[in-house]
């Protein structure tokens, strides 16, 4: 008799793409004039100009992070996933 049962539990699992879309689009809005968003999607300087723009202005500069976070959770996850962190796109 042949076992037809699979083991899938020992099956080899496909590569996942780590989408930080949800995150990232929270943070922006909720944390825009730090740049915190940035940081996370590994924007370093992107996210460093953030900062000294939110403190300069005093937090009116957050106003691009509560647009990028919009524009962030309207994408679809794969639109997300090659623009932001395939791509690397710093800016809307």
């Amino acid at each position: 008799m042949e076992n037809s049962k699979k083991e899938e539990w020992n099956a080899p699992q496909p590569i996942r793409q780590e989408n930080k879309k949800v995150v990232a689009g929270v943070l922006a809005i909720v944390l825009g004039g730090f740049g915190v968003h940035k940081f996370i999607l590994g924007y370093t300087q992107e996210g460093i100009i953030q900062l000294i723009l939110g403190v300069v202005t005093c937090g009116i500069g957050g106003i691009i992070g509560l647009i990028e976070g919009i524009i962030y959770l309207t994408k679809t996850d794969e639109e997300f996933y090659q623009t932001y962190q395939v791509g690397k796109k710093g800016w809307f």
